[in-house]
């Protein structure tokens, strides 16, 4: 039962989360492996971008693996979760495989979306993307919440976006809708310091996120360390469903900049991002967490590692390997159920609509 490093902070709550966490040597593993994944996926990525292999816009994750892997392991199947464009962790643990992320960001037909939809467009079950509007995806997530409540399944909604995005209006205003319907909703802040390339400080005038919902409680979370994420969550799920909705804030660092795009050293000391990769890596640290609590040994975690690359290398390789959907498809697959033959609006072309995607399922 492993402390973490820093206590919860609390707003507008009585109680808190466990401040140990009860870990189970099989539990532990994969938290650290899916880490792993996410991290040695989103390198690639990042290399692939450079050789121009990936083209468009291209968001990485790197730093800020606990979030996803601890928000998922408190998730049960019945709860949703819908996040901004840095979606490719979640894409991941929430079913999509390590070759059907690379290859929607290769452009390639075993992509999750065919490539089509790339790098911000990724679905799975209960996963609704991958949005490329800044903060648009929160109301979309409260009106899963509200789906959820109206049909009594039980399910929670987690609504995810960042520090940049968290003034946003249409925030505020779905937070009051949920606070008044007492819906299921979990307004997760991940605060990993930069909006694009400005510090929270310059660009929020309040930059205690998990106070920001008013009379909707909060919470603040420890974002680097993967088991008070995953207490924290399964703390928020009891709370939407017995009380309403909830804030939470995950405070984390993310290791490149906002997106390729960006070199991430014009607004911050090369020094502080290797301060944060010495002394708060996820991990890192959690590995060494593992070691002391003997659930793993240096050599296991090699060849950990070992695999977590062969299996990153191989899907990268049959990614790049695939083929381009053909221009056929250009027109399909924009609706599950076509209520017409043609598809409306191209008359003059008689563009029928079928569907391809079925014809690849990307998940694990």
């Amino acid at each position: 039962m492993p402390p973490f490093f820093q206590p919860f902070k609390m707003y507008n709550l009585d109680e808190c989360p466990e401040h140990k966490a009860k870990l189970k040597k099989e539990e532990a593993l994969k938290y650290l492996r899916d880490m792993m994944v996410i991290r040695r996926m989103e390198s690639v990525a990042s290399n692939l971008y450079k050789n121009k292999q990936i083209r468009g816009f291209l968001h990485l994750c790197i730093g800020q693996e606990a979030v996803c892997v601890g928000i998922h392991a408190a998730m049960r199947p019945e709860d949703h979760l819908i996040t901004a464009y840095r979606c490719h962790g979640y894409a991941y643990l929430m079913g999509v495989s390590v070759l059907g992320i690379l290859a929607e960001l290769f452009g390639k037909e075993n992509g999750c979306a065919r490539g089509k939809g790339g790098s911000m467009h990724m679905y799975a079950p209960k996963f609704y993307g991958g949005n490329g509007i800044v903060g648009a995806q929160v109301p979309l997530g409260v009106g899963v919440a509200l789906s959820e409540k109206m049909m009594g399944t039980k399910g929670v909604c987690f609504a995810l976006y960042g520090d940049g995005a968290a003034n946003q209006g249409q925030i505020f205003e779905v937070m009051n809708i949920a606070q008044l319907l007492k819906l299921p909703a979990i307004f997760v802040c991940e605060n990993n310091q930069y909006g694009m390339g400005t510090s929270t400080g310059r660009h929020s005038m309040n930059t205690e996120y998990y106070t920001r919902g008013d009379v909707i409680p909060g919470i603040w979370v420890e974002g680097m360390d993967v088991l008070a994420c995953k207490n924290a969550a399964a703390f928020a799920i009891n709370h939407a469903l017995t009380k309403g909705p909830i804030v939470m804030e995950f405070f984390t660092y993310r290791y490149h900049g906002h997106s390729m795009s960006d070199p991430g050293t014009s607004y911050r000391d090369r020094k502080e991002v290797e301060e944060v990769r010495k002394t708060r890596d996820p991990i890192q640290n959690f590995r060494n967490t593992l070691y002391d609590l003997k659930f793993l040994t240096e050599e296991e975690a090699k060849k950990m590692d070992k695999d977590v690359r062969e299996e990153v290398e191989t899907a990268s390789k049959t990614g790049l390997e695939s083929k381009e959907v053909p221009l056929t498809e250009l027109a399909s697959d924009m609706y599950l159920k076509n209520f017409e033959p043609n598809i409306r609006g191209t008359l003059g072309y008689n563009l029928k609509h079928e569907l391809f995607g079925k014809t690849f399922i990307p998940f694990k």
